[in-house]
């Protein structure tokens, strides 16, 4: 049980998870990746079940990062486990087509509005990769529309102008987030404020017949759309027959079982859909229209339309047993009801402690997936959230893991395996850690 008192036990480190975290430093050149950014709060995970994670030295936490989002029904969930356990002994991947692949991608296809056909990557930096060269191929055009403080993965065309921009250019002009991208690339890709409908439209207006595409994550972190923003973004690209990419690598399967598309009624042309949807197995999928679909075929090569996009692992058997499996939990009744009561109470709690203590802070983004940025009122786009306070941010989430609450440095992510204990531990951690913060 974590210790959730109102005076906090720091965790303890033992003489086993020194030595693992000496070698870490020793074999990766990236060192250890830890909640705060503090060497003092680093570890190395044992195990996790459920809502509960174990680190190397018998510290127990109540889980919030769940693995960046993809444990939506919790650590080692029984019946992932055992699909998993029943198909390995029939092999783990054969790079051709399986059963398994062909149930999961009708099932997609049933559950996300835009889902006609769908291809199987292993992560969503590849499915949003994949959807971009799509869109080129199937526009004529090069360039490309984000948002800024928008995060599309790990390629080159999505490493502009995301969360981590620190001195973002006027719009359009893209940041790069990376050292050893082109610089031929910048000139690819424009930005735009998330939830600026006009000033959105009016680069579009100016740049349409240059633009592939436009990518954007319906709920940007956890900065949700603006009333009517994402309906006047599907105007205006289908007015100029711009490709509308949806980024669900996120809210897929996590803000209801079509994703954003369903919870927010916006149906795009692409959606790139992962985390949520296979209970931590590899696995991505990037799905759309028939007619943009169709160029993934290679029967289109000698027409020289065809797009490819393979990977040793991409539809493999034991990622998509994980994902039947974890598809057919969610489709049970109450799942999404339950779930989103969770997420309400901690998020509506969490902001009316921080009200009540006088401590200016905004909780954004929708119940499953919620963050707090101190120092912020208002949290619209991303230049609002340049303003919160980064170390207040860091003081917190150090409380909290004092607490034996987990959450890095973005989101809370609420799973279907927090119990109502679970929420009253939390919502302990919450009001002893804003005192500790009110009072220092």
């Amino acid at each position: 049980m974590p210790t959730n008192s109102r005076m906090p036990e720091r965790r303890r480190r033992n003489k086993v998870e020194t030595e693992l975290l000496e070698r870490a430093h020793r074999c990766l050149p990236s060192g250890v990746r830890n909640p705060t950014g503090s060497a003092d709060y680093a570890m190395v995970v044992k195990e996790a079940r459920g809502s509960r994670l174990w680190d190397t030295s018998g510290n127990e936490y109540i889980d919030y990062l769940l693995g960046s989002g993809p444990m939506l029904l919790g650590h080692a969930h029984p019946a992932v486990v055992t699909a998993v356990r029943e198909h390995l002994e029939r092999g783990s991947t054969y790079l051709m087509v399986n059963e398994p692949a062909i149930e999961l991608a009708e099932e997609i296809v049933k559950a996300i509005p835009c889902a006609e056909k769908v291809c199987f990557h292993s992560s969503g930096s590849e499915s949003t990769f994949f959807a971009l060269r799509l869109a080129r191929a199937y526009r004529g055009r090069d360039k490309i529309l984000k948002f800024e403080g928008g995060f599309h993965g790990m390629s080159d065309y999505a490493l502009m102008g995301n969360q981590w921009t620190q001195e973002p250019r006027d719009y359009p002009q893209a940041v790069a987030n990376s050292a050893g991208i082109p610089h031929a690339v910048e000139g690819e890709v424009l930005v735009a404020p998330f939830n600026d409908i006009e000033a959105t439209t009016a680069i579009i207006d100016r740049h349409h017949d240059e633009l592939a595409a436009v990518i954007v994550e319906p709920m940007q972190r956890t900065i949700p759309p603006a009333s009517g923003f994402l309906e006047a973004l599907r105007e205006i690209t289908g007015h100029h027959g711009i490709v509308l990419i949806f980024d669900e690598i996120v809210t897929g399967f996590r803000l209801a079982y079509g994703g954003a598309q369903e919870y927010y009624g916006v149906v795009p042309d692409l959606c790139a859909v992962g985390k949520s949807l296979s209970g931590g197995h590899p696995i991505s999928v990037l799905c759309g229209s028939k007619e943009i679909m169709t160029n993934v075929d290679p029967a289109h090569a000698t027409a020289g339309s065809y797009v490819a996009q393979t990977g040793t692992f991409s539809g493999n058997p034991i990622s998509s047993v994980a994902a039947l499996a974890t598809l057919e939990t969610l489709r049970e009744e109450g799942t999404y009801e339950r779930l989103f009561a969770i997420g309400r109470r901690l998020k509506e709690s969490l902001q009316d402690m921080l009200d009540e203590a006088g401590i200016p802070a905004r909780v954004s983004g929708e119940p499953p997936a919620f963050e707090v940025w101190f120092g912020a009122r208002e949290i619209t786009d991303f230049r609002s959230t340049l303003s919160a306070d980064s170390a207040m941010h860091a003081r917190f989430i150090e409380a909290l893991l004092d607490r034996g609450i987990l959450k890095a440095h973005e989101k809370f992510f609420v799973s279907l395996a927090h119990t109502d204990e679970d929420v009253e531990l939390t919502l302990e951690a919450f009001t002893s850690t804003i005192e500790e913060l009110a009072h220092n």
